[in-house]
């Protein structure tokens, strides 16, 4: 069983406003309402794919009822903890001449409530895949992922970590199946610009090193690579197409990557059902779709 976890999942309230003006009132013309998050994201992209999830989090509040019908309605299998105080946050995305966001706080998550997630979390074991995915809200402690990792050690779940800087760093001591760092969140972790895939390749190589089994590293126009843990390297473009929504676009690069390694066991077909899955969320409104996805790797020549 696949698992993902999002600890501040969203409403996403995507509006598009021509030519919008501050202290002016201003009227859309389109609106999206979509559920928000890293781990969501993937939970959802996986079921358009074929492969059932179990999204686990926090919500709260009317906010949060609403995530878990929106995904109920998209047929993705939710287990929230439900938090007493505060609701769920609503994320406000602005499109116009220039793209703004508004991103809520989301609730008071207790100890008690994290304890009911780690009770949850207990029952994975051999097999079990499990994505940490997105940023730690200031509620909770820092080291969260870390001690998600450290309890699950030694038990045979596959825990992919698609975070940045220090979150992903400190968790690399516990051996990641797969971590999914940008080139510019590459490039900050040893404080150096990475621009073209020559020089991202020696510093995913020293992930590698630290700890992570595979590293996969997205750039955007550029493609993408996998640096294995049998010593592959994979690198590619990405297929062609127009850029209409890029929000999602990694987070569906994770459950390609997951759909690909899961139906073949292997890493080739795994980085490349990967690519064209992040490809196909940015090149369309929603998540990707499988046929969308298929038609993208038949231009591979996949």
């Amino acid at each position: 069983m696949i698992y993902t976890v999002t600890f501040n999942p969203s409403i996403d309230y995507i509006v598009d406003v021509d030519h919008f003006q501050t202290g002016m009132v201003n009227r859309t013309t389109g609106e999206h309402v979509l559920p928000g998050g890293k781990g969501i994201n993937v939970s959802i992209v996986l079921k358009n794919m074929g492969h059932e999830s179990r999204a686990l989090g926090f919500m709260a509040g009317f906010t949060g009822r609403e995530i878990e019908r929106l995904l109920a309605a998209s047929q993705v299998e939710s287990d929230f903890i439900d938090v007493a105080e505060g609701m769920s946050r609503i994320n406000v995305k602005l499109r116009s001449d220039q793209e703004s966001e508004i991103n809520g706080q989301g609730p008071a998550i207790r100890a008690s409530d994290i304890a009911k997630l780690y009770d949850k979390l207990d029952q994975l074991g051999e097999g079990d895949f499990l994505v940490l995915a997105g940023s730690i809200p200031d509620v909770m402690p820092a080291s969260s992922y870390e001690d998600i990792m450290a309890r699950l050690e030694g038990r045979g779940v596959h825990i992919v970590v698609d975070a940045t800087r220090d979150l992903l760093v400190n968790v690399l001591k516990y051996h990641p199946f797969l971590i999914k760092p940008n080139n510019h969140e590459l490039g900050e972790i040893f404080g150096v610009s990475l621009s073209t895939k020559e020089e991202v390749i020696p510093y995913a190589k020293k992930l590698q090193e630290m700890g992570a089994k595979n590293v996969m590293i997205s750039m955007a126009g550029d493609g993408g690579l996998l640096i294995t843990e049998d010593g592959q390297t994979y690198a590619s473009m990405p297929p062609k197409g127009r850029i209409v929504n890029s929000v999602g676009a990694g987070d569906s690069m994770v459950a390609g990557f997951l759909t690909g390694y899961i139906e073949t066991a292997d890493y080739e077909n795994a980085f490349y059902t990967g690519l064209c899955t992040g490809s196909a969320s940015a090149f369309s409104e929603e998540l990707a779709e499988r046929n969308e996805v298929e038609t993208l790797l038949r231009s591979l020549g996949r």
